[in-house]
């Protein structure tokens, strides 16, 4: 006779059920803590012994802080290293890290449109603890530099050989002509994907820097500007480089590269630069490499008709412009944009959160073309490069949250409950729970042009759209009623077998836990 037990015959089953003694003698919370290779504790000390990676740890720090969670919430921060790589041209990819790692990060990357195949180097705990892998991993790049094929070699370290401290510093700078730029990409160390492109474009400008400065180098293929140009920090839509560019032709001045670039040599002309534009403001350390090379750096952004203005001012005045030919500008400019947030209004509350780091800028146009924004929560850091944007917003009314958590983006639609919630994927399924309208930031409002003329009135057909599923949202609400939540969804035959005072033990223990904490931080 079968002893298994089927779905539907769960409630039947009988539990083991523990007595109160039993149940006071599990681990306390803060043994419970201080076990595991999860535990806070053991992270702590795990870290601190990196073998020679205490300063990059130390850097990370520095240069991405931390907010109120220590690990990301969205997808591993070496997705955004690893589609910078797989971009660029004549540039081949190579990971180290655990294989579970690998495939999810190369799955991801080509569901996202790469049509390139990434290097991966195995490790056993053998290979890792003895050293070998390093040696895998020097040989995989020999075998892989083939000047006739690449201009550079990305070898990226994830979480695992970093934590053991894989010296990819010690790769050679070059072989057969090929540049060999080694990254550690960890999660512990590097909190969002949008970050982790800086870490990449940041390693690619500190060694084209150098380069540039032992002699002269390749001009990019795209040629070079006879005018002074503004390098572009931070991805954008393909349209905003063009509109930028047309923004600043009537100044006199071009339209550098963007930063992350598509081929080596572009890394050049964006260091030749007069001036850069943060337009992804927590780009730290490429910021650094320009303002080593002695550029100036400009925040915000071309956005909406105030942010364009203003923006406008800054060039001239750092390009000391005449003061008629500014304003020539900004009268050619300014009515265009105005007219186009004119004629696509858009009426209604909306929250806004993302980890794309472009969070505050859509925040901005959506306001002038006529939305009431209470809340913006973006999953990058704050620095002195988004000052500008964050006090525009402010004075609007809007709660600006740097390094949001998820609970925070999802706190705010429940308690707002907007007329339109955007977001990342957890939260637009919290506001499809609630009923509410949502979109998906990363491809629904970063698909679109935001910049100068084209941005005025890009996102108003979309989130209109979006926002006249009011109904549909209720009918679908009330469609899913009664199908239970969390660990009672589904449709069951029979009730499920609960145990509450299982749960009622937890949340005393969790409630401990947290007075614990709370009794350590006033300590």
């Amino acid at each position: 006779m079968s002893t298994e037990i089927k779905y539907d015959q769960t409630n039947e089953v009988k539990l083991t059920d523990s007595s109160q003694e039993q149940m006071e003698n599990l681990p306390k919370s803060s043994e419970l803590e201080s076990s595991g290779c999860h535990s806070k504790l053991n992270k702590e000390k795990s870290i601190k012994s990196i073998n020679g990676n205490n300063k990059l740890l130390d850097k990370f720090k520095k240069d991405y802080p931390l907010g109120p969670h220590d690990k990301p919430q969205s997808m591993c921060p070496a997705f955004g290293s690893l589609r910078v790589g797989l971009r660029m041209r004549r540039v081949a990819t190579i990971l180290s890290g655990s294989a579970c790692c690998v495939y999810g990060l190369t799955f991801v990357s080509h569901f996202y449109g790469a049509r390139r195949s990434v290097g991966y180097v195995p490790f056993s705990s053998e290979t890792l603890v003895s050293g070998k892998l390093f040696e895998d991993i020097r040989d995989s790049v020999h075998k892989t530099a083939d000047p006739s094929k690449y201009d550079a070699i990305i070898v990226t370290n994830l979480c695992v050989p970093t934590a053991s401290g894989v010296p990819l510093r010690l790769l050679p700078n070059e072989i057969n002509g090929v540049r060999i730029i080694g990254i550690d990409v960890p999660g512990f160390g590097v909190p969002t994907h949008a970050e982790a492109k800086d870490v990449l474009a940041g390693a690619m400008l500190n060694y084209a820097r150098k380069e540039a400065e032992k002699g002269p180098v390749s001009t990019p293929l795209s040629g070079k500007s006879d005018r002074p140009t503004v390098a572009l920090l931070g991805e954008m839509f393909p349209a905003d480089p063009i509109g930028i560019g047309g923004i600043l032709s009537h100044l006199g001045l071009a339209a550098g590269p963007v930063v992350p670039c598509r081929e080596w040599r572009e890394l050049y002309g964006a260091l030749d630069c007069s001036l850069v534009s943060a337009i992804h403001p927590f780009y730290t350390a490429s910021i650094r490499e320009f303002e080593e090379a002695g550029r100036a750096i400009l925040g915000s952004a071309p956005v909406g008709s105030e942010g364009t203005e203003d923006w406008i001012q800054s060039v001239g005045e750092i390009f000391n412009i005449k003061k008629d030919i500014i304003s020539k500008c900004k009268n050619e400019i300014i009515p265009k944009i105005n007219e186009g947030l004119k004629l696509h209004k858009i009426k209604g509350t909306i929250t806004l959160s993302g980890y794309e780091g472009s969070e505050l800028l859509v925040a901005r146009l959506l306001i002038e073309s006529g939305a009431k924004i209470p809340y913006v929560g973006t999953a990058c850091p704050k620095t002195k490069w988004s000052e500008k944007d964050k006090e525009w917003l402010e004075s609007k009314g809007t709660m600006v949250k740097f390094r949001a958590s998820l609970e925070d983006d999802c706190a705010a639609v429940e308690a707002i409950k907007p007329n339109l919630a955007i977001g990342t994927t957890p939260v637009v399924q919290k506001g499809k729970e609630l009923g509410i309208p949502s979109l998906y930031f990363t491809n629904l409002i970063s698909a679109r042009p935001l910049m100068g003329i084209a941005g005025a009135g890009s996102l108003a057909q979309v989130v209109n759209a979006a926002m006249k599923n009011k109904k549909r949202m209720a009918d679908m609400k009330s469609f899913f009623s009664g199908v239970g939540r969390e660990d009672t969804s589904g449709i069951w035959e029979k009730s499920p077998n609960l145990k509450p005072q299982f749960r009622e033990h937890n949340l005393k223990k969790i409630e401990k836990r947290k007075k614990a904490a709370k009794a350590a931080e006033m300590i």
